[in-house]
């Protein structure tokens, strides 16, 4: 058995994975690449396989970083199944043409400046409706039942836990009249996720691929993460001010909804505690974002999947997702009307990590004012607008406009939908017969690093840090067997991309030097010294372009 990572390695976006065993081919997962522009133009990048020689597809869950390349497969001639869990399946038909929406609209907005340029225009990743073909070939699976999916080949799949339909997947090989099993967790969910049960545990396994988001961190506790959501909300409202929340449009904003409602029963004799709770079911929340709220019907659709403590209360009329002042506003006549007058509200919006959607123009309207806050939920990936807010920028680009962040910004880490550190080594010491070998995938470096050596040194089980392109024979010590076909070619793109984002800093001085030199008030006395600092510093930038280009 041999698995190439072609994704999902050593960051956290792209999971692919390419598995050949049995005789057969097939893709654990076909993620898109999402964060740093020059790091996204790896989408349109050609697979490093050959879609029709792919024997079947399996599915870990419906995020685009697992998912969104899924009708590129289909467009370059996959055919073959894709076995996933029904509820991924369905979210998938709102996420998949949603993103092929995004890539049309993007394509347009970058052709408008080609074609200004005197280029060709480029068409987009792909399209609405060809993401909805491409459902076609999805073969929806339940939890907890053993299927087989080629001759010496059968697969189940378990709860991760990380968002409706998720799964763990177990994958039972037999070749040359031997069974070995290796599972793939895909994105492990907290243990105390809202409204969803708790990641399966597995009692054993040979070889394990696991994600390493969190794998250096720790996540605050569930009753801690909704007092601190009520101080935050209850602080702005008393300013006057309006809290906006960049949320996943599938799975947090869910939880979102829960955590508000379930609120209510804590604390009943804390007058304090009311006096907050009293004043947030007095306010407008609005979820603004057309995906959410399709899923969130989809979620309504799929209680069967919550936690039974939630099923009870559907049964007594309770539903978590709904409550007083919740509003949903479907078009963009009813988004821009949000920002055209200003009074206390709470606004929970998609993307996630604000690089594209409504999110920007709310941000836009209200990063400069200091009765604001800004809410972040869910993980911040590098080179994101998310994460430049979080990491603490003064200013930020957003629609070609400089905005100066003067709103509070907060981030509860314990709304993240994956298993932070505790959780994954939970995931591994649970395991009755330990795995011989643990290759660690969907993390930053630093926190595979980590991970890792806890692994090692508590567990004494070996691990594996894959990078991009290394092929693998699985093994209970793997060998590296190929990195030379990938490679090769990785590198050069590898060297392309880092010349895009370098080119992409300059730009960004170059725009700032620009509007410096406009606005800039040079005195008399000092004229010969400030036009002297201006000159050597464009000397400085042609220079660092020089070296660029040779």
């Amino acid at each position: 058995m041999n698995i190439t990572f072609l994704g999902a390695a050593k960051t956290v976006t792209g999971s692919n994975f390419l598995v050949e065993a049995a005789g057969k081919k097939f893709l654990v997962d076909c993620g898109m690449y999402q964060g740093k522009a020059a790091q996204e133009m790896e989408n349109s990048e050609e697979f490093l396989f050959d879609p029709q020689q792919i024997d079947f597809m399996l599915l870990t869950h419906a995020h685009i970083d697992h998912s969104g390349r899924i009708p590129k497969l289909y467009n370059e001639g996959y055919r073959n199944p894709i076995y996933t869990h029904r509820a991924t399946m369905d979210l998938c038909s709102i996420m998949l043409p949603d993103s092929g929406h995004i890539q049309e609209t993007e394509a347009e907005w970058k052709n408008k400046k080609r074609v200004r340029a005197g280029l060709d225009p480029l068409p987009p990743l792909y399209t609405a409706e060809e993401a909805a073909k491409s459902l076609e070939i999805f073969k929806p699976v339940e939890y907890d039942k053993i299927i087989d999916v080629a001759d010496g080949i059968q697969v189940r799949f378990n709860d991760a836990g990380h968002m409706l339909g998720s799964a763990i997947i177990e994958i039972w090989v037999t070749e040359n009249e031997k069974t070995e099993k290796i599972v793939f967790t895909g994105d492990l969910g907290n243990n105390d996720i809202p409204l969803l049960d708790s990641p399966t545990m597995i009692d054993k396994a040979d070889y394990l691929v696991m994600e390493s988001t969190y794998g250096s961190r720790l996540h605050m506790r569930n009753d801690e993460k909704a007092n601190m959501f009520l101080d935050i909300v209850s602080e702005t409202l008393d300013h006057g001010g309006r809290v906006i929340i960049p949320s996943f449009a599938v799975g947090r904003t869910q939880e979102i909804l829960y955590e508000i409602d379930k609120i209510k029963e804590t604390h009943k004799d804390d007058e304090e505690f009311q006096r907050k709770y009293e004043q947030l079911m007095k306010t407008p929340v609005f979820v603004d974002s057309p995906l959410a709220i399709s899923a969130t019907e989809i979620f309504k659709k799929n209680t069967d999947l919550f936690e039974e403590e939630i099923r009870e209360k559907l049964l007594n009329g309770d539903h978590p997702l709904e409550f007083p002042g919740l509003q949903f506003t479907r078009t963009a006549d009813e988004s821009k009307a949000l920002n055209d007058s200003y009074y206390p509200s709470i606004i929970i919006s998609a993307s996630g990590m604000c690089d594209i959607g409504r999110i920007k123009h709310h941000l836009k309207h209200n990063l400069w004012n200091p009765s604001s806050t800004i809410l972040f939920v869910g993980y911040q990936a590098p080179g994101t607008l998310g994460r430049t807010i979080v990491d603490g920028a003064d200013k930020v680009k957003i629609f070609g406009e400089e905005i100066t962040i003067n709103a509070r910004i907060e981030y509860i880490e314990g709304y993240s939908g994956h298993a932070d550190q505790e959780w994954l080594l939970n995931f591994v010491y649970s395991f009755l017969e330990k795995p011989k070998h643990i290759f660690l995938v969907h993390g930053e470096e630093e926190s595979q690093e980590v991970l890792k050596g806890l692994i090692e040194q508590n567990m004494k089980i070996p691990v594996t840090i894959p990078e991009f392109g290394e092929k693998y024979e699985v093994s209970e010590i793997p060998k590296l067997k190929d990195r030379i076909e990938y490679s090769q070619k990785t590198e050069d793109q590898f060297l392309r991309l880092q010349i895009l984002e370098k080119l992409d800093r300059l730009k960004d001085e170059i725009n700032d030097m620009s509007q410096t030199v406009q606005n800039k008030k040079v005195s008399k006395e000092n004229s010969d010294l400030e036009i002297e600092e201006l000159n050597n510093k464009v000397k400085k930038l042609e220079e660092q372009i020089k070296n660029l280009i040779n």
